[in-house]
């Protein structure tokens, strides 16, 4: 799939926003496309509405898994709408970023070959890169624009 075209939606625990908030650099400096609640969200928005719309707009799910996304009713919301739609057919990537019964979100996600996170970032993204045939250079100083959440809610 041609890079213009390619639009990462990030499903993660807001637990994990740390996590998501480097990677979301990361993507950002190999102008990768994605879409992720902590910058995109802003306060007084109907956030459900939202992620809703991103989903329709993304057609990649970068699912991140820890024993807090395996507990969020939205990550669970999120992979089952991207399970439902043909656009993700082969475009859901687990990232394992702490181990975790990730099977209590669904049985599918045995079938998936996952990203291992849970040891060194910059591998992790190495391999995630990969999938699209892209090289990973790692981001150099600070993890790149670190942007704090302007939302005030708590959706996972």
């Amino acid at each position: 799939m041609a890079a213009a075209k390619r639009k990462l939606f990030l499903s993660h625990s807001h637990q994990d926003h740390a996590f998501v908030e480097k990677l979301a650099a990361v993507l950002k400096h190999h102008r990768i496309n994605y879409w992720y609640s902590g910058t995109e969200i802003v306060g007084a928005q109907q956030w459900h509405d939202e992620i809703g719309n991103a989903l329709a707009k993304c057609n990649w799910l970068l699912l991140v898994l820890t024993p807090a996304a395996v507990r969020s009713e939205w990550v669970k919301l999120e992979l089952f709408h991207a399970l439902d739609e043909h656009r993700y057919r082969k475009h859901i990537i687990p990232l394992l970023r702490k181990p975790c019964n990730f099977k209590k979100l669904s049985w599918t996600l045995n079938s998936f070959q996952r990203v291992d996170f849970t040891g060194n970032f910059d591998e992790g993204c190495r391999q995630l890169f990969r999938i699209w045939n892209i090289e990973f250079k790692p981001v150099t100083g600070s993890t790149g624009s670190r942007t704090k959440s302007k939302s005030i809610r708590k959706r996972k």
